[in-house]
């Protein structure tokens, strides 16, 4: 079925009963049979795995596996910011009017999408996971992290054909974020989930997206170090940054594959 008749037929389901309903199987024993299925249909690179293939029960394990030690480098410049995750980058650039473009036509509010007034444009890259990507989401800058929300909202899908047909798709979907104080300034590391993608976790807490039912906020601190685990989507999703303006000179474009751990900004 094509990306854009996936998004017209998801308009007519609940969306995140439908998400549950993935997460109940992707966790049950039955879907241990799908693994290898998953990993051909979508050319996951297994070598970067943990544990062998046949080791996963299911394939939510399979799905949020961590990487075997030394799969990704961290760059260890000074002035470095790191990747947080596996991704394409669908977005990057500063806002204007406090939006960035994320698909022709449509725009990325993004003081919605923290959840806060933002006095100034900022500085903002798109980061999106793909199925065969690994889901882990890590720190990509040392600091302290000082606060986190659950922002309840919908599950659109947020393929690019997606992101071209639903208007204010990522802040209107819902997502888990982090505040991070860095020696540059305040960095916004948000978690925006997508169909099938109705858990995801961060380390700072238990609680779980799409178990909850209303907004939930805390702050923090916690020091966290560059590379350091921060989340996990138990499916593929998107990581958007936000930093104030001129903190950073972005090191990526668009159409970039990026890994975790590389450079993709630096400070001067």
């Amino acid at each position: 079925m094509k990306d854009g008749l996936i998004v017209t037929a998801l308009s007519a389901v609940p969306r995140k009963r439908g998400a549950r309903a993935m997460g109940w199987l992707a966790r049950s024993g039955l879907s241990k049979l799908g693994v290898r299925l998953f990993v051909m249909a979508y050319g996951v690179d297994t070598s970067t795995a943990e544990k062998p293939l046949g080791d996963y029960g299911t394939l939510e394990a399979f799905f949020t596996r961590r990487l075997k030690p030394g799969a990704r480098a961290i760059t260890d410049e000074p002035s470095a910011m790191a990747s947080p995750c596996d991704a394409k980058v669908a977005a990057v650039g500063r806002t204007t009017d406090g939006a960035i473009e994320v698909a022709p036509g449509r725009t990325l509010d993004v003081a919605e999408l923290v959840g806060r007034p933002l006095d100034e444009e900022m500085d903002v890259a798109v980061l999106y996971l793909s199925p065969k990507d690994y889901h882990r989401v890590h720190v990509p800058r040392e600091g302290r992290l000082v606060r986190w929300s659950y922002t309840p909202g919908d599950l659109w899908p947020v393929f690019p054909a997606a992101v071209r047909k639903v208007d204010g798709l990522f802040e209107h979907n819902e997502r888990m974020a982090v505040v991070l104080d860095t020696d540059q300034g305040p960095l916004d590391v948000v978690l925006v989930g997508a169909f099938g993608v109705g858990r995801i976790e961060l380390v700072t807490t238990d609680l779980l997206a799409n178990d909850l039912r209303e907004a939930r906020a805390e702050d923090v601190d916690v020091a966290v170090k560059r590379g350091g685990d921060l989340g996990v989507f138990h499916l593929g999703s998107t990581v958007v940054l936000v930093a104030p303006p001129g903190a950073w000179a972005w090191d990526i474009a668009i159409g970039d594959d990026v890994r975790m751990g590389q450079r993709i900004a630096h400070h001067g």
